[in-house]
Parts: C-alpha cells; structure tokens; sequence
C-alpha cells in the first residue's frame, strides 16, 4: 500500500507533456555535444555571433525597457497591490528573504569577477589607453553598470509578472504564465507546454554550464591552499558530485529548511569576508571610490544603457556587455521563478525596491571592496604581475589578491567554502525551480522527484566538463535569450494591462455606502466592546450567516442569477457564490470566515469595577478572562476586507452582501475587458486557511 502511494504521489505531480519531452532533448543535446563537441560549439558559437552582431541593439533597448517598466510601475499607485490576496503576509522576513533571493541570484559571480573584471577593464579598456587613472575609474564604472540595477530589473520583472499572475490570479507559478495576457487560457496547452520546456532547458544547461565552468575556481583554490593536489578534470569532477550530493541533502529538505539556511550561511560568509577585506585593506581608498563610482554611475547609466559602440564596431561590447545581459535573460526564468516562489504577501513596490536596491548597493560595496583593493595595490603598491595572472587565468584572481592581506590561508580556505555553498545554493534553488516547471507550477513535489532534478544537473555538468562540451551549451544558452526577451516584452504590457483593471476596480469597490441598519447606538456599543468566544462565533456563522445567505440565494435565483451556499466547518466558513453571465469571468464571492485573535489586556473590566461588583470580583474576572476571541470577517475574491460581522441582524448582512455585489457589477462595467482568470487554482487560493499571525478556528 505505501508503494502504491509513494507511486501516485510521483505520477500526480510530473506533467507528462513537459517532462518527457524536456528529458529527451536535454539527453539529445548533451549526447550530440559529447560526441561533436566542435560541431555542437561552432554551431551555437555562430549562433552568438549573429545575434550579438545583429541583435545587440535589441537586447539592449529590451534591458532598459525593462527597467523603466519594473521602477515606474513601483513608484505608481500600483505599488500597493500585494502579491497575493490582500490579508495575505510575506512568508519570510526580509533577512531570509534577501539572502536566498541574493543566492540563487548571482552569489558565485561575485566571487568569480570581483577581482577579475576590474582588473581585465584596467589593462584592456574599451576606450582609451589601459594602466592609467582613466583606465581605472572606466573599469569600476563598466563593472557597476554590468552588475547593477539592469541585471536585477531583468530578474525582478520575471519575479514580478510571476509572482503577480500566479499569488494575485490563481495562474501556475510557471513561466507559461507569462503568456497568459497574450494567449489566454491556451497556456495549458502545448504552447504553454513549449515555453516550459525551453525555460528548463535553458535552466538545466545554464546551471549545469555553470557548475562546470567554475568548479574549476574551486580546483584552482584548492590547487593554491595545497599544491600537491593538481588542477585536472578528475578533482573537478569530484567537486561536482560532492556538490551534488550536498545538494541533495538541501533540495530534499525543502525550501524553509533546506534552502533557507544555506542561504543565509551564505550571506554571513559573504559578509564577513568583505568586511574582513575592507578592514585590513584600503579602508578609506575604497569608501572614496565607492562614492564616487557610485555617483558616476547614476549619472552615466541613460549613456551606458544606449551604448552599442556603433562607431568603433569592436568585439568588446559583444563580449561583455551584451554577453553578460544575455546570460541575464537566459538565467532569469530560474532566478525570476525562485524569487517569485518567496516573494508571496509582498508588495509591488516592497518587492521592486528589495530585489533592485538591496541587492545593487551590496554588489557595488562588494566591487569596490575586492576591486579596489586589487586596483591599489596594482597601482600603489606595484603589485602589476596581479594583471597578467588574472590574464593567463580568471579563477585565480581573488587568491592572488588575498595574497597581499594576513591570514591568506584562512581567509582563502573560506572563500572556498563559501564558493561551495554558493554553488550548492544555486544547484538546489534551481532544482526546485525546474521540478515545479515539469509539475505544472506545482509548488509541493515529492522530495525524490527534486532530487532527481539536482542530480541529473551534476551527471550532465561532469560529462560535458570531460568531453569539452560546456562552452558549447553556454553559448546556446545565451542564444535563447533573444525569444525570451520577446515574451518578457510582451509579458510586461500584458501586467499593465492587468494592473489598469485592478485601478478599475479599486474605483467601482471605492464607492461606498453606509450599510442600512436599524441597531440603536447600545446595540452598537455592545458590540464594540464584546469579544465573542469560539462558540459564540461559530453558531453565528454556521446559523445567523447561513439564513441569511440561503435567503438572498433564492432572491437572486428567482431574478435568474445562479447562487450556491456553502458552510464548513473546519475551518468554520460560509460562503456565496454568485455565477456572472459573463464568459471566463470569475463569479462573485462573498465569505465569512471565523478568526481568531489574542484577547486585548483593555478587554478585562477593571479591577475598581469588578471590585465594586462584589467580593474578588477583579481576581475572578482577571483568571477567566479568556487568551482568544474571534471575529466573523468578511473575505471577497481579492482577500480579506478586515471587516468584521458578528452580530449583523440578517437584514443587515444582507444589506452588506448586495451592497458589494453591486459595487461588482459597476467594476465588471468600468472595466474595460477583464482577463479570463477563472481557473480552479484560483478557487484552491481563495479557500485556503487564515494567515498565520492569526490563530486558525
């Protein structure tokens, strides 16, 4: 019996026509690329080229676009529109949230270019002479505009369009959803299917490309702390499967436990060793730099973000520039659908300005740390073989710098470690990113489905790493960013679109009326100061609510206007739903829902009154005094409204009830077109339990 259940727990949660056909390619192309790997790397390499040569300025108009788009729509009144229902809360505070969304972002780069690309601009500037003043202030000015806010817009509108669609309108938490405001329900079709299995595609071979590629930072490490182990494909592949296997460990334990943690092992690592370097390396040097680029920057990023170089036509913008943009926009179904993934119950704009700033003002510090420490002792202190080893090889750039600070050994061994969780990081975040792509957008997947992702990314990283085949995927990774640009584009207008309805409606919900009541004001007074218990509340949903719903149902029924009731009780709920006449229109929702809160210490009568009353009055009343009371509030299709209920007579809940449908039908009149979201994920949201800060009935 548990196998059977172990079995329909697996097959209930793969999406046969994305995850059959998504493993047979990925298994063609590492086959083609092991066997050809110069026919595979020509191929895909005169691919890049075109692209680059051709389409540069596309890439490059589409980056700025989406940068624009993602902060006008942060400072617009849209950014208070919750990712989420409206009652809903973020899942995780925002150290947790940070540092995971930082790590699976671009962690390991930072480790990997921090030294390297200030110090390769300063030998070989795109303009002008290199090894000079101007050298070095060009090359910390090119290394912030590569890794500062475009390279975050491009992950944080991938994040934002899903996170919106998916926690605001019931959508799969999938990058088919991105689609939807162009091709509607047809998502759940093969071409949704499609955009999925290019999405792990470009996942799978990037990670794996990556893990590659910078295992051998870490063999070089390694190499540096202890010469008598070589730098080889054998210890690479050995690093892979160790990382592998700690990944699997992380991506088994789930996101909150797994994930999370490491993240954030990270961030104190990274931390610490940045604030290390900064202390015993030119403390003030790099505090006067990171001013001054940082003001270049701001100034200069309009230029930046439109320079293409078409006058000189060199190689160097295709190599850089729009390379580096291009692995963005390839990465950014991975990293965008993790951030999404945590960024539930946040706001456009809380979202926005955390995934943009935070983490822009922490790459810039850490350049101007590492690469500024690198460029003074090049310059002051003549330490110019840094730049020809950093030349003959990447990976060794931050160990030879630490060279010149104490503790080398020690620092440098944490720095290994650090690459290693970093990498890890990556590797589980993407294997959870890649079961939920062939799940559907099935967040809750069976820990050996996740586990099967992150060790076929290790089997495919260690047989391209032999056969020579990662340099190949790399630039057919990077090829795919041009469709993706393309859907983000269209992804972008179909949000707007999205949020000019939701103005629509906040209109149509913002004219109010007083609710008709007859109760005198003592009726009132009673019911602000009272308290109910859980009894209490439940009776007058499950009797007083259900009556009073059941009567308006059968009005509406006889005016030929569809309505179901419905109680539950646990968690005690009544609802009705009214169906629209209006085709893929989400009906109607009125909820009652039954929560619980911590009793207020000004809730307990007080002691002079309760002595008054007679005897230990104060002490009786002070020991019953119960830790809960609860509410009946009121939820709508949107989230909670915060308004409570209990103790409305049934004319007056009635009242409420057609005062909200016809504020309904004036927004389903206003709007002009709503988006068919009526989807059963939708339904699923909407009944799911009472957030946790309150306590659940």
């Amino acid at each position: 019996m548990a196998a059977a259940q172990s079995d329909a727990s697996w097959k209930s949660t793969i999406l046969i026509p994305v995850f059959i056909p998504a493993v047979i390619l990925i298994l063609l192309l590492v086959v083609w690329t092991v066997i050809s790997p110069d026919q595979a790397g020509s191929v895909f390499s005169g691919a890049l080229a075109y692209l680059t040569r051709n389409f540069g300025w596309f890439y490059m108009l589409s980056v700025a676009v989406f940068l624009v788009f993602i902060v006008l729509v942060a400072l617009s009144k849209w950014g208070d529109i919750k990712l989420g229902p409206d009652h809903a809360e973020p899942q995780y505070g925002f150290v947790s949230w940070f540092a995971m969304l930082f790590s699976a972002g671009y962690g390991i780069a930072l480790l990997f270019f921090g030294v390297a690309e200030p110090v390769l601009h300063y030998a070989v500037p795109p303009e002008g002479a290199g090894l000079t003043v101007d050298a070095a202030k060009q090359a910390m000015q090119i290394t912030f505009f590569h890794w500062g806010f475009h390279i975050w817009a491009i992950y944080g509108l991938v994040g934002l369009v899903l996170a919106y669609f998916a926690f605001r309108h019931g959508l799969p938490l999938s990058m088919r959803s991105a689609l939807y405001p162009l091709i509607g329900k047809r998502i759940h079709g093969p071409l949704g299917h499609t955009v999925d299995i290019v999405a792990i595609l470009g996942t799978m071979f990037g990670v794996a490309t990556s893990l590659g590629l910078s295992v051998m930072q870490i063999n070089t490490g390694l190499n540096y702390l202890w010469p008598s182990i070589p730098i080889n494909n054998t210890v690479q592949v050995i690093a892979i499967v160790a990382i592998t296997a700690l990944a699997l460990f992380s991506v088994v334990a789930g996101l909150d436990k797994g994930v999370k943690n490491l993240s954030l092992l990270n961030m104190v690592l990274a931390t610490a060793l940045m604030l290390f370097v900064f202390t015993v390396g030119p403390t003030l040097f790099i505090l006067e730099t990171f001013l001054q680029n940082t003001g270049a920057y701001l100034n200069n990023i309009v230029e930046r973000t439109f320079n293409l170089q078409a006058y000189s036509r060199s190689d160097w913008i295709g190599n850089w520039t729009l390379f580096i943009f291009g692995w963005t926009i390839a990465w950014s179904p991975f990293v965008g659908l993790f951030i999404a993934k945590i960024s539930r119950g946040r706001t456009i704009r809380q979202f926005v300005f955390g995934v943009m700033l935070v983490p822009t003002i922490f790459t810039f510090f850490w350049f101007s740390v590492f690469g500024e420490t690198a460029l003074f002792s090049i310059m002051n202190e003549g330490y110019t073989a840094l730049i020809s080893e950093v030349q003959d090889n990447n990976a060794i750039a931050l160990f030879k710098m630490l060279e010149r600070l104490p503790l080398t050994s020690i620092v440098s061994f944490i720095t290994v470690i650090l690459i290693v969780t970093f990498f890890v990081t990556s590797s589980d975040s993407a294997s959870l990113v890649i079961d939920s792509l062939a799940a559907g957008g099935i967040a809750n997947t069976p820990a050996l489905q996740r586990a099967f992702w992150a060790s076929l990314e290790g089997v495919v990283a260690a047989v391209l790493l032999l056969a020579g085949g990662l340099h190949a995927l790399q630039s057919m990774t990077i090829v795919s960013a041009l469709p993706f640009s393309i859907i983000l584009l269209i992804a972008a207008v179909g949000m707007w679109r999205a949020l000019a309805i939701e103005t629509h409606r906040d209109k149509s919900l913002a004219q109010q009326r007083p609710a008709s009541s007859s109760s005198t004001w003592k009726k009132r007074l009673a019911g602000i100061v009272d308290y109910p218990g859980e009894d209490q509340v439940k009776t007058y949903i499950t009797r007083n609510v259900m009556n009073a719903m059941r009567h308006l149902a059968q009005g509406l029924d006889e005016q030929g206007w569809p309505a179901r009731v419905m109680v539950e009780s646990e968690p005690c709920r009544a609802y009705l739903e009214v169906e629209v006449h209006k085709a893929d229109e989400l009906d109607f929702l009125y909820e009652v829902r039954m929560r619980g809160y911590e009793t207020p210490a000004f809730a307990t009568p007080s002691q002079d009154s309760a002595a008054a009353a007679g005897g230990n009055g104060a002490e009786a009343a002070t020991e019953e005094r119960p830790t809960h009371y609860y509410r009946a509030e009121v939820f709508l299709q949107r989230g909670g409204l915060d308004q409570d209920v209990y103790g409305y007579s049934q004319p007056e809940l009635i009242s409420d009830i057609l005062d909200h449908f016809e504020r309904y039908l004036s927004f389903l009149q206003i709007s002009p077109g709503v988006l068919p979201w009526k989807m059963a994920e939708h339904d699923e949201m909407l009944r799911e339990k009472p957030d946790a800060q309150a306590t659940s009935a």
